[in-house]
């Protein structure tokens, strides 16, 4: 690597080569030890970006969820959620709160209801129709969803400080729902939805 312009170095799978003689090269292991080294250690420090750009504008949400598991048939039901967001000003509450409560309930048949089923022969979807996919009915939703939001307004973002409350609103509720069923039964769900079968 002697001699090489730092620009023409790849560095990829634990080695380093030449661009374009990937040949021309050696390993981390072989370049520690070839230098009676053990580790190699680096020193660094940011003062951070300048102008808007130090500023986040992004809004946060955690969402907490409590189930129910039968043990005998596997079934989960939902007992009570809550999510607690930071959006900045909120200007509408009672529009917030729909767009919340939906999420909660969209995420909800997302965990726990929700599957697309591809006929792999000619890809078309199988429980393509509202007989077949299910969503959430009345039955499935708990009466205990409740929506926090964190009081403040972010004159960084825009001139009236608010942000957005549009997707981040269903984003943690499925994986609250997993984390509570883990909670309950030990068993750790990654793909969804989470069915009586899987956790039978």
């Amino acid at each position: 690597m002697h001699g090489v312009d730092p620009a023409d170095v790849v560095v990829r799978g634990g080695r380093l080569h030449v661009k374009d003689n990937p040949a021309r090269g050696e390993t981390y292991q072989r370049l520690l030890a070839r230098n009676d080294l053990t580790h190699l250690e680096a020193l660094g420090s940011y003062a951070g970006a300048s102008g808007s750009e130090k500023f986040s504008f992004y809004a946060y949400a955690a969402t907490f969820a409590e189930v129910a598991v039968d043990a005998s048939l596997g079934l989960v039901r939902v007992r009570r959620m809550v999510g607690v967001y930071d959006a900045a000003r909120i200007i509408s509450p009672r529009l917030a709160d729909s767009q919340a409560i939906g999420a909660m309930i969209g995420g909800i048949g997302q965990a726990l209801l929700e599957h697309t089923v591809t006929d792999h022969r000619d890809g078309r979807i199988v429980n393509a129709n509202l007989a077949d996919y299910l969503v959430p009915v009345h039955a499935d939703i708990p009466a205990d969803l409740k929506a926090v939001y964190i009081d403040g307004e972010d004159y960084e973002a825009d001139p009236i400080g608010v942000k957005g409350l549009g997707e981040i609103v269903i984003v943690g509720v499925a994986p609250a729902i997993a984390n509570a069923v883990f909670n309950a039964t030990g068993r750790r769900i990654r793909e969804l939805p989470i069915t009586p079968e899987a956790l039978l």
